[in-house]
């Protein structure tokens, strides 16, 4: 039996970082049909206010996709927020 005991996910590492939990709805046109828009949802842990992680996933779908984009709407929260990370019994540990 292996022990999870002070293993922390790289998702709780990076909220701790400053990471917030980030939606983009993104619009592209059809390209066999550019009347007709396709929409994607993505989400990811991305750094706010300048989305690198959204800007390469952009860039990446920019050069993939047939039909240009439309439009991209974002949302973006912290989940981790400095109010809330406080030490219990007195030990925090990170790894």
């Amino acid at each position: 039996m292996v022990s999870r005991v002070g293993v922390v996910s790289d998702d709780f590492r990076k909220q701790v970082l400053g990471y917030g939990l980030t939606t983009a709805q993104i619009l592209y046109r059809m390209p066999d049909h550019p009347s007709l828009l396709q929409t994607y949802v993505w989400q990811n842990y991305d750094l706010f206010p300048n989305f690198p992680a959204l800007k390469d996933f952009l860039s990446f779908l920019q050069q993939k996709l047939e039909g240009p984009l439309f439009a991209v709407t974002v949302a973006h929260s912290k989940l981790i927020k400095p109010a809330e990370l406080r030490a219990i019994d007195g030990v925090f540990r990170l790894h």
